[in-house]
């Protein structure tokens, strides 16, 4: 009776994540066999990240009362969430038996695979399967995990780079978006009645561009190097952190509505701008591509096993 709950948990919640994925689904296809191809998906990407995105984050943020101390104990969870994944992906090369297989600057270009996270889908997801109030409070677990993985992901590669970590930080926009949306919740700001239904237009069309951006990313090519890397990063992004963030749900005592975000959260796929980094600092950014690639896909199994599975214990 068990295995059928279980069973049927999944199944619940491969339907309700079908919307999602057949978005990213539609991105690939049109992305590949129409004249919609990654030239224009490219400007759409930057035209979401840099500012419909940060403006559904600081809509999120302000539109519900927030109290720092009752979300302390889900930021405290995924910070300790991520401090692991990225010390589980830069302890590879110390593994018995795979440590050989990792080669050194491949290594330090795709680690990122195994703790970034595609924001894109975490913030589609979280309404659907925890409303408004799952998505103020992975809005803001987004806010304050960002500065950490992305010098998680910089650090090893900042030696080949002509730029400092810090400005980049106070330059992002998911950083910019969430910070102004706290501090005006938290002084008690509101928006004025007459913009708000812009606002939320530009909200809900972040998240369907950015889905399909992210399916319009997606490459299979260069993938035939470091197999064995590749399936340990993945293996720590798709199962190793799920069952770390059910641990620490536990360890933490968070209710209903955090387990199921830091679930969510913990499952996602990789950022698809993780190849763009690579790439940019001169590492070898098909191959992350590839594992991107790979990560969104295996996010159709990892988010159904996360929230359909680990969430009935």
């Amino acid at each position: 009776m068990t295995a059928f709950r279980w069973y049927s948990q999944f199944v619940n919640f491969v339907q309700l994540l079908f919307p999602d994925f057949s978005l990213i689904l539609c991105g690939y296809l049109v992305c590949r066999y129409t004249a919609l191809n990654r030239t224009v998906w490219q400007q759409v990407e930057t035209l979401v990240y840099f500012l419909f995105f940060p403006v559904l984050l600081f809509h999120s943020i302000i539109k519900s009362p927030l109290s720092i101390a009752s979300t302390s104990s889900l930021i405290g969870a995924g910070w300790v969430m991520g401090l692991a994944g990225i010390g589980l992906a830069y302890s590879l090369p110390r593994w018995p038996l795979l440590g050989k297989h990792v080669p050194t600057r491949l290594h330090a270009a795709s680690a990122q695979v195994s703790f970034r996270f595609n924001s894109f889908v975490g913030l589609a997801l979280a309404e659907r399967t925890a409303g408004p109030q799952g998505l103020l409070l992975i809005a803001v677990l987004i806010g304050v995990c960002v500065p950490l993985f992305n010098i998680g992901a910089v650090w090893p590669m900042a030696r080949h780079a002509q730029r400092r970590i810090l400005p980049e930080l106070l330059r992002n926009p998911l950083i910019i978006g969430t910070a102004s949306g706290l501090a005006a919740n938290l002084t008690g700001l509101t928006l004025p009645a007459w913009i708000e239904p812009t606002v939320s237009r530009i909200g809900g069309a972040s998240l369907a561009l950015g889905l399909m951006a992210a399916g319009a990313g997606m490459q299979f090519s260069a993938l035939g190097q470091a197999k064995a890397m590749a399936v340990a990063l993945l293996a720590i992004r798709h199962f190793l952190l799920p069952l770390i963030a059910f641990a620490l749900s536990q360890l933490f005592r968070l209710d209903a509505v955090q387990t199921t975000v830091l679930l969510a959260f913990s499952a996602l796929p990789t950022a698809s701008s993780a190849y763009v980094l690579a790439a940019r600092m001169g590492y070898d950014g098909a191959y992350v591509a590839g594992l991107v690639t790979l990560s969104t896909l295996l996010g159709m199994l990892s988010l159904p096993f996360a929230l359909g599975v680990l969430r009935t214990f």
